[in-house]
């Protein structure tokens, strides 16, 4: 089969591989779409280390068809069209046993652990059948927007862990980039929400004002205190999601954020990032900051239901569509950051 080999920093080359072999509890899919991640980018660029083999096959937001069962699987059938949460997780540890799976102690990853979508094939290990990470997709639902699934998850579960959004919240998201439009997107569904969105290309804070934020502002230009401020009545944000991995900003969000307010530390940073806090902000105002680790099973579902609901647009955060043929031009696509996320279709049939 073909697929897009990791085979070292700055090497991601299109190969002719073995086809899986499907073991008696594995499933085997035709990949039907794969996204390309930030965190792939990361990876070829040698900046995430942790746990990935050379060489391997990334990709991990993933849906396709099972067109093979193992002998052991039961309820599953050839034919059916699936999301697989890559996130694969032992069920006995400490945080396992607290509904925190994403957080787990042993926990494996599809897309650079085990191989990943970038391919024409996906073999779903035995451990990730067992533990509930396949699930079926409506018959209406394409595999492209499923594939969504993956980053909005993760996204539902930066915004669980600052405390949710509330209705008539302000919330001031720093990045329009595919997570920043998701997050806005989630934000947005919650009734009365105001989104501002900060974002230095003119091109992502056009998208996002046709993506439904309230107000854009462009760092570059204009003083972002000030215009959250004026959005605000003085108060600053309920909420600031950051959605860049720019460690310098992380002080500057706190005289943004309202008393009581909070701030997720959505993006992943550099290995050894730091920051200075100017903590009596923090302490005195109440601020409360979180981070962001993947999401758990529930969250994969609960982003599933929301995409095949309508409430999250996928249609509108794939921007850009290409074969496995032509994955070196979709890579350098996702690169340049054009558009917003950037769809691989191995076999080019799927429509949006």
């Amino acid at each position: 089969m073909l697929a897009a080999v990791f085979e070292g920093t700055e090497k991601i080359n299109l190969r002719e591989v073995p086809t899986p072999e499907v073991g008696d509890g594995d499933l085997l899919l035709r990949v039907r779409a794969a996204t390309i991640c930030g965190t792939d980018l990361k990876i070829v660029a040698g900046k995430k280390t942790r746990g990935v083999r050379i060489p391997s096959i990334l990709g991990h937001e993933i849906a396709g068809e099972i067109i093979a069962v193992g002998a052991q699987v039961a309820g599953w059938r050839a034919g059916e069209f699936v999301a697989v949460a890559p996130v694969i997780a032992c069920g006995e540890c400490y945080y396992c046993g607290r509904d925190l799976e994403n957080l787990c102690a042993r926990r494996k990853a599809l897309g650079y652990e085990y191989e990943g979508g970038f391919a024409e094939f996906l073999r779903v290990p035995a451990p990730a059948v067992s533990a509930g990470n396949v699930l079926r997709l409506p018959t209406d639902l394409s595999c492209q927007a499923a594939a969504l699934s993956e980053p909005l998850s993760c996204c539902i579960n930066g915004q669980d862990n600052m405390g949710g959004i509330k209705p008539g919240d302000t919330v001031l998201i720093i990045g329009a980039g595919p997570i920043g439009t998701m997050h806005m997107q989630l934000a947005k569904a919650v009734p009365q929400t105001r989104v501002i969105v900060s974002e230095t290309l003119a091109q992502r804070r056009r998208m996002a004002l046709e993506n439904g934020a309230d107000a854009v502002h462009d760092p570059d230009d204009t003083d972002i205190y000030q215009r959250v401020m004026d959005e605000t009545s003085g108060l600053g944000a309920d909420k600031i999601i950051l959605a860049v991995g720019i460690a310098d900003l992380v002080n500057h969000l706190l005289c943004l954020t309202r008393k009581n307010g909070a701030i997720n530390l959505f993006a992943g940073f550099s290995a050894g990032a730091m920051a200075r806090l100017d903590i009596n902000e923090i302490h005195y105002r109440q601020i409360r900051i979180s981070g962001a680790s993947a999401s758990t099973t529930s969250q994969f579902k609960r982003a599933l239901d929301l995409i095949a609901a309508g409430a999250i647009d996928a249609g509108a955060l794939v921007s850009e569509r290409f074969s496995l043929e032509r994955f070196p031009d979709a890579w350098q696509c996702a690169r340049a950051g054009q558009g917003l996320k950037v769809a691989i279709i191995p076999d080019g049939r799927e429509s949006a």
